[in-house]
């Protein structure tokens, strides 16, 4: 069975920055063609939930207070990376508009609700490394 990495968050995992989840009911369906692999790269770069909300500015990623995190999604992203090639994984399901997973859309860095084309941490890295990054609007593709 194929393997994806996917969100924690989109397993229903309570790893958002605010506490909570952003289950998708989808995610039975798609357990029964793959063998899901849950991640979060905030998480495992050492950030805290819950925790301030961060965007990308730039080059880097501050949180709502100013902080710059960019080595908490810097290493989370080398992590998922890490597993990725552990277990052979070439797709990844990751949530969309986060610093972290964003594969279209992130939030401007202006903690005003605005969305622009780019892409998060850790979405970047995966691609640059030949595995496929996917959001979940895109679920349903899969499950044809």
């Amino acid at each position: 069975m194929e393997k994806i990495l996917i969100s924690a968050c989109l397993v229903g995992d309570k790893t958002k920055y605010n506490g909570e989840n952003n289950y998708n009911p989808l995610i039975i369906d798609l357990l029964k063609k793959y063998e899901l692999v849950p991640f979060c790269p905030e998480v495992e770069g050492g950030l805290k939930t819950p925790r301030l909300p961060s965007e990308i500015k730039k080059d880097k990623v501050i949180n709502q207070e100013g902080k710059d995190v960019t080595k908490n999604y810097l290493k989370g992203a080398e992590l998922a990376l890490n597993i990725c090639k552990y277990l052979d994984i070439k797709l990844a399901i990751l949530k969309e508009t986060s610093p972290s997973c964003g594969s279209n859309e992130i939030y401007d860095g202006t903690f005003s609700h605005k969305k622009i084309k780019g892409k998060g941490i850790t979405t970047k890295l995966l691609e640059q490394n030949g595995i496929k990054v996917i959001n979940e609007t895109q679920i349903e593709e899969l499950l044809k």
